[in-house]
């Protein structure tokens, strides 16, 4: 199969790849359109499987004591906005 991509995703996908995200356009594309193809598989099928490592990393981090009070969170989110306003 032959995709032709517009001029701007191209050059989006060049950039990802200057960035270092990427080793390349193909491997970036490839990455992107499997991530939102499992997107558009979640919001058909309701099949919630795809989270669970990610519930027993958080779990495993939570019992690591490797977490964040609310008011910690508030502060940082408030010291980055501070800063992006400068």
């Amino acid at each position: 199969m032959v995709i032709t991509l517009t001029t701007d995703q191209e050059a989006r996908l060049n950039a990802l790849v200057v960035s270092g995200d990427f080793a390349s356009v193909e491997e970036a594309a490839r990455a992107l359109l499997d991530e939102r193809l499992a997107e558009l598989g979640r919001d058909v099928d309701g099949d919630l499987a795809w989270a669970k490592p990610l519930v027993d990393e958080a779990r495993a981090a939570a019992a690591r004591g490797d977490v964040l009070t609310l008011e910690e969170h508030r502060m940082r989110n408030a010291e980055r906005l501070a800063a992006l306003r400068k």
